[in-house]
């Protein structure tokens, strides 16, 4: 039970870490209230109801207009960039803190030799009398 709690404390601190350090951002074009194009790693397509400028109609008064139907939505979420620690910088006792800590964590997973008991499956025979009780031999 110990060592499925200390798996699943293990796991669930590396997931931690990896998200709170992870960033991304995720682009969305509407167009009025409906999703028109959703993008993860990238720019999203607009669609057609973006106005074109030709050469032209440069100068024509109908470029002014602009359609405010279609918006472009990011969400962004930026990770932590303090994590990275170098051995440096610490001092000489934080230093020698983990060192102690690691040795001593390292020594929890070696295997201790174990003498074998041959006896083990061995049975004792029956005990038909007890001969202290007949003879009265008692240790005090």
């Amino acid at each position: 039970m110990k060592d499925v709690f200390h798996k699943i404390v293990s796991i669930t601190m590396a997931l931690l870490v990896l998200f709170t350090t992870t960033s991304f951002s995720v682009d969305m074009h509407y167009c009025g209230d409906h999703l028109m194009d959703f993008s993860l790693s990238g720019d999203v397509e607009r669609c057609m109801m973006q106005p074109q400028i030709s050469h032209k109609m440069a100068n024509c008064a109908m470029v002014e207009m602009k359609m405010d139907c279609c918006s472009d939505v990011e969400l962004s979420a930026v990770g932590q960039d303090d994590l990275q620690i170098s051995f440096n910088q610490l001092s000489f006792d934080k230093q020698l803190f983990i060192t102690s800590f690691l040795d001593t964590y390292s020594c929890l997973f070696e295997t201790r030799h174990q003498e074998k008991v041959h006896f083990k499956d061995y049975s004792p025979p029956p005990l038909i009398r007890d001969v202290q009780v007949l003879d009265q031999t008692f240790l005090i």
